[in-house]
Formats: structure tokens, sequence, C-alpha cells
């Protein structure tokens, strides 16, 4: 039943009010009945334009106010008592009740901008950009903007004015609340302003989330929001205090420093990515989200804003390239290094549409690690440019991700290893061989099928065949990965975690995964001989994985002595490392390995 108000008995119409009030009282706003109250306490100026200014809000989603500062009663529009949890509409002492709400940096820039105003009467009119917490308790961008109405005397009496959130005039982040990027280009551009009339140089750094686009894949985009959310506010608590982070596209944030050096930038890059190499939890749901970042120096890096942006964002692809959860600063080198990485983008296109020319496998022995008896090996991918030179795959093998050409070329793979490893355990009849695939390999439908109808081609045992997949990858989309795994193994075919230890992940997920091998990552054996926190790291993730049989091959091994305590004192499964080969074309693999182990099985 609809009820309006003026039609029904008086009954009902105080019922609706009541409902009402209850309403707007649990939002933060007072009753209808409190406002006619503090309505009838307002001062006569007040009184006389009460009713121009409860229309006002109606057409608009800007926050209002009125302020008789004689009688000292400011008047709140609606929407600024909900949206902030103001006590009421009609505020007594307003800095009491708004200061502690505006973010600690913005509280002297706001007493400055109102004592020129008010006491120094520099001005009669305020604008000024400051954060306040809402209700949600989260910091929002504002835009302040008021005039001042003085007297014979020249002293202020009346004020009012409007605040409007950024966000809603495009200049804060919708779901950050950080400024945007225009804001961004706005805050560089001073900051070069600011060179040119004192000298101060300063730096730009440019931030990425890494495997952000695997949380959006895995979950969706509503909790990639939060999670772009609480790497704002973990970023936002590390920074200086005075200094801005700005949401920019995608999982970019920027951040100017006015005055720093390459190593004052470098220290702070330092601090947020220890603070964002861990596991993360959102309402028990884990990602891993670590941080990459690009560096640029000005006046060395450039002198104006496209140039150093630009600048800025090739040395954060670089980061990404080169492994991420790093930060590179950009120098001459760098930018060619990243042109010649995007010239390559057109040419792999081009060897991969003409039957994958230009690459190949090498191929790493493995070695089982009590009898030093090669097993199996790595296959690894190279490739040539048509001009000839070996091109690194920390340079290829992303723009093969970027542009999607890793699954046909994947499929390539795979068929060559599978053909090299049919041939070869003809020398070695229990030979497997060990294939690294990427995410995008996984997620692609047609990649299982293609797998096993290989498989059942060369008339291979499945068991012959290890996948592997690097753990940040696994961290960053266990459930998906879980059930993919599962239905790879129950088939017969072996999985690997490959560079374990790299992802920071707890020992106690080795429980979950639908693991057969982990690899242990090359730094955890580098400095053994000299460190016994890593012998005993190394001796009991391998006794761990033992207890949930796991075996552990160790990477890395290039000398006697690490060799033997590994054996002897970790007890690892196999051994891949520099002590036992190179990784080697198919035809140096067959004379250094397979020759040499037919003439150790003949004697």
């Amino acid at each position: 039943m609809i009820i309006r108000l003026g039609q029904g008995s008086e009954a009902a119409k105080n019922q609706v009010i009541g409902m009402r009030g209850k309403r707007d009282e649990a939002m933060g706003r007072v009753s209808p009945k409190g406002d006619q109250q503090c309505s009838r306490a307002l001062p006569p100026l007040l009184k006389q334009i009460e009713f121009y200014f409860n229309t006002l809000p109606r057409s608009s989603d800007a926050y209002f106010f009125i302020h008789d500062l004689k009688a000292g009663i400011i008047v709140l529009s609606e929407n600024w008592v909900a949206d902030f949890g103001m006590p009421g509409r009609v505020v007594n002492d307003m800095d009491a009740v708004w200061m502690p709400r505006l973010h600690p940096d913005d509280r002297a820039k706001f007493s400055k901008a109102w004592q020129e105003a008010m006491e120094q009467g520099l001005t009669d009119e305020i604008d000024i950009e400051l954060r306040a917490r809402d209700r949600s308790d989260r910091y929002v961008w504002l835009r302040r903007r008021s005039v001042l109405l003085r007297d014979a005397h020249g002293k202020p009496y009346f004020s009012a004015g409007i605040m409007v959130r950024l966000e809603q005039i495009n200049r804060a982040d919708t779901v950050t609340g950080l400024l945007n990027r225009t804001q961004f280009e706005r805050a560089v551009k001073e900051a070069l302003n600011e060179f040119r009339r004192t000298g101060v140089a300063g730096a730009i750094l440019l931030l990425g989330l890494d495997n952000f686009k695997i949380v959006n894949e895995t979950y969706n985009r509503s909790f990639g929001n939060r999670v772009l959310r609480s790497a704002a506010d973990q970023i936002t608590n590390i920074l200086p205090e005075g200094v801005m982070l700005y949401k920019l596209d995608g999982d970019e944030f920027g951040v100017v420093l006015r005055g720093a050096s390459a190593e004052t930038a470098g220290e702070i890059f330092k601090a947020i990515q220890i603070c964002m190499s861990r596991q993360q939890f959102i309402d028990g749901k884990m990602y891993f989200c670590t941080v990459s970042g690009g560096t640029v120096i000005y006046p060395q890096g450039g002198r104006e804003y496209l140039a150093l942006h630009k600048r800025a964002e090739a040395a954060l692809d670089l980061a990404k390239r080169d492994g991420k959860n790093r930060n590179v600063v950009f120098t001459r080198e760098q930018y060619n290094r990243w042109m010649r990485v995007l010239a390559m983008r057109d040419t792999i296109k081009t060897s991969v549409e003409n039957s994958c020319e230009g690459f190949s496998l090498f191929y790493q022995p493995q070695v089982s690690a009590s009898s030093q008896r090669l097993i199996g090996a790595e296959a690894l991918l190279r490739w040539k440019n048509p001009q000839g030179a070996m091109v690194s795959p920390m340079e290829f093998v992303p723009v093969l991700e970027e542009t999607k050409m890793i699954l046909p070329l994947g499929k390539w793979i795979i068929e060559e290893a599978l053909k090299t490893c049919k041939k070869w355990r003809e020398h070695v009849p229990d030979f497997h061989i060990s294939i690294n695939v990427s995410y995008a390999q996984i997620k692609d439908v047609t990649f299982f099928p293609f797998v096993f109808e290989t498989i059942d081609a060369l008339g291979l045992p499945p068991d012959a065949v290890t996948l592997e997949l690097t753990e940040s990858m696994i961290v960053s989309d266990w459930t998906f990965l879980h059930q993919r795994f599962n239905e790879f193994r129950e088939k017969g075919v072996r999985i690997a975690m490959d560079d374990f230890g790299t992802g920071y992940s707890s020992l106690a997920y080795l429980k979950k995964l639908p693991c057969d091998i982990v690899k242990l990552d090359r730094e955890f054996v580098r400095h053994i001989l000299e460190n016994d926190f890593d012998r005993q790291l190394v001796e009991y993730t391998v006794t761990l994985c033992h207890r949930m049989g796991i075996e552990v091959c160790i990477e890395g091994v290039e000398e006697t002595e690490v060799y033997n305590i590994v054996t002897k004192e970790c007890r690892a499964d196999y051994i891949q490392g520099y002590l036992f080969g190179r990784p080697a074309s198919e035809t140096d693999f067959v004379r250094q390995y397979m020759e040499s182990e037919a003439a150790d099985e003949r004697a």
C-alpha cells in the first residue's frame, strides 16, 4: 500500500515521517523532527536562505554548505552528512568534527587556506583539493570551493560553498580513490617547472602489479578491483610523507619524487617490493601479485612530460620482461633494448608463421643425485633472429606470450621435444623429457588433448613427460591449476613446480599442490657452502617433500662441494646444473651424453 502525504490521515503521515526518520538516522542523517528543531535554532540569516539551500542539492551530487561566521553555525547538505558520517546537518564546531576526517597530509594545507582568507584577508575565495575519510573509512579526493562575504569593516560574516568528488569530474580514479593519470601528468609538469626555477632534480617511478591479469581471470573484475585498492593502500602507507600515489592505466601506479636520486627511488621501491612479495588474502581468497618498477631521473631522462612518461614505461616493461618483481632505471642502453624488443614482435610472428623458422630446442641434462646417471633433460627454447644472432629468452619469451604466439609455438615445442625423447629412449630406456609450459598454454582448451594425442602417436609412456610451470603462476591461480594438473596426472604425465622458492610461497601449500617434482631454484644453493641457514633450508624442504611423496630436483649445481652437500646431507633426488652439463643442441647432447652413457653401459 502506498500512502501519499497530504492524502491520508494525520496518523499515517506521522507514521511515514517516523519511518523515514529511523532510516535517515541509520544513515547518519538527522530525522525530520530533528531538522525542524535545528531549523528553529538557526540564526535569522540562515533561516532566510534555508529553503533555497535545501532545494539546491536535489539537482546535484555535489555537497553544499552555508556558514554563519558570526554565529559559528554551519549547515550541511544531507548527502554530506550521510556520505561522511557527520553528526547532523547543523554543526556548531565544524573544525572539531571535520578536521579529524581530513587526511593528515592535507590538514595543514586546509588550515593555511582558511587563515589566508579569514585572518589575513588575502582572498575572498577558497579553492582547494584535499582528501577526506568517508563513511566506509576510505579516503576520497575532494575539491572544496567557497566564497566569503564581508561587512563594511572588511570582516567576514558569511560563507557558502560546494564540494565535489574528483572522481565525478574525471580527476580521481573511481576504483582506488587515488588521483588519476591526468593529475599525474599535472604533477610531473609542476615538478619540471620547479626544476626550471630551482634546479632541483627528481625521479618518476612507475609501478605495475605482476600477474594481475591472472587474478582477474581466476576470480573476477570485482575481486581485481579490491586487489587494486589493497595495493594502493599498502603502497601509500610506505611512501614518504607528502609523496602522493597516482592511479594510471590498468594495474599501474605513478609516483613523483621531487629532489630524489636514483638511489632514493631504489630504496623506496625496495620497501614496496618487500611489502608486496608475499601471498595475500581477501575474504579467504589467495592471490600473489609482486610489483615491478620503472624509474626515470629528470632532467637526464627528459625535460618534458611525454618523454619522461614514455621512458619510465619502457623501464617498467623491461622490468617485467626481465623476470618481474624488480626495478629498472632508465638509461639510453635500456631504452635501445626496449625498442629492439618492440621491433621484435613482427619478426617473431613471421618466424612462427614460417614453420617456427629460427627456433630450436637445447637440452640440459638431469642426473640421478645418488648415481650421477643420466635420467632425462629439460628442453629449453632458443631463437636466432633473421640476422643470425641468438636472442636471450628473457627478451623473446615475453613477446611470445604477449602476442599469443606461444600457443602455436608451444605445440611445436611439444612435438619436437617428444620426438627427441622417443629417439633417446633407445639409448636410455627410462629417459624422460621436461618441458616448460606457460599459463596461456594451460588455459588453452586445445592444449590438453594435443599433448596426449602427440604422446599416443609417438607411442611414448605418459610418465616420460614432465610439464614444468613456475611457482609464481601456481600461487596466482591455485584453484584452476590444481584441477588442470590433476587431469594431466590422472593420465600419467608428471607435473613439476619450477623455480620453487622464488615466489615466497608457504611450504605448507605443497601438501595441497598436485605436483610430482619440486625444482628448487638455484638461489637456494648459490651460497650453501658458506651459509648454514641455506643448507638447513634445503634439507628441510627436501625432507618435507619426501614425506608428501614429492621428488626434488636441485637446479644450479656447479661445484662438486655443492653436489656433495645436496646429495649426502640434503638427499635430493635429481641434479641439474653446469657441473653435469650446459644446455646443448640435439646433436651435441647426443655426442656429449648419449654416446658416453652407451659406452659406460658397454663397459
